[in-house]
């Protein structure tokens, strides 16, 4: 890209995601808005109440949870998400540096070293992964109850319902951190972010 000789440095735009990966993003975030919704209107007797039609509500359910991983499986295809997978799945010495900073609330942009996704942002990806698939797990086990032992559809049961809840406070956190960040949101929504933030936030990022 050439860029005039007058264009102010924190105008240049930085490409950080694809149009896939942020059709992935925006599809398992409707997917996963829809699963906590129903799940939401099935255990809260007033959302009960307010929305009824309990049948069509936990079909919702069942199939958002279903098709959640398949935004997932289908960017497999792409070499630019496998790439950010592989980043987001390697820990190195500048995340360590970057969860200590964020411990001892020590919020300078030095202090917290970060490549292309930061240590909490790796932290996220991997747990929500990992929550993802055991909720998909124990809702098969819920859906096909003929299929294993009453103890295990219990222990599911168990196991789904308190996940559910810490899911639904993860995503609170992870909504209200995407709030107080105007420019990453800009980001996963138009792809491009100004030079000037990615040096800032992101100073190990090389694009």
């Amino acid at each position: 890209m050439t860029l005039r000789a007058d264009t102010p440095p924190a105008t240049v735009r930085v490409r950080r995601f694809t149009p896939l990966q942020r059709w992935i993003h925006r599809t398992t975030a409707a997917l996963m808005g829809v699963c906590v919704g129903t799940a939401a209107c099935l255990y809260i007797p007033q959302l009960a109440e307010l929305v009824g039609r309990r049948d069509l509500v936990v079909t919702l359910h069942q199939w958002s949870g279903l098709a959640l991983p398949v935004p997932v499986l289908a960017g497999l295809a792409s070499r630019a998400f496998r790439a950010d997978l592989g980043r987001l799945n390697r820990f190195g010495p500048h995340d360590r540096t970057w969860l200590r900073a964020a411990l001892h609330r020590d919020k300078r942009p030095a202090s917290r070293p970060a490549a292309k996704f930061n240590a909490g942002q790796k932290l996220y990806a991997s747990w929500i992964a990992g929550a993802t698939l055991v909720m998909l797990a124990t809702g098969l086990m819920m859906w096909f109850t003929h299929v294993t032992p009453l103890l295990w559809r219990t222990s599911a049961t168990f196991v789904h319902d308190w996940l559910a809840l810490t899911i639904g406070i993860v995503l609170a956190g992870h909504i209200g951190m995407a709030l107080a960040d105007p420019e990453s949101r800009r980001g996963m929504r138009t792809g491009s972010v100004s030079r000037d933030w990615a040096s800032r936030e992101h100073s190990l990022w090389r694009e």
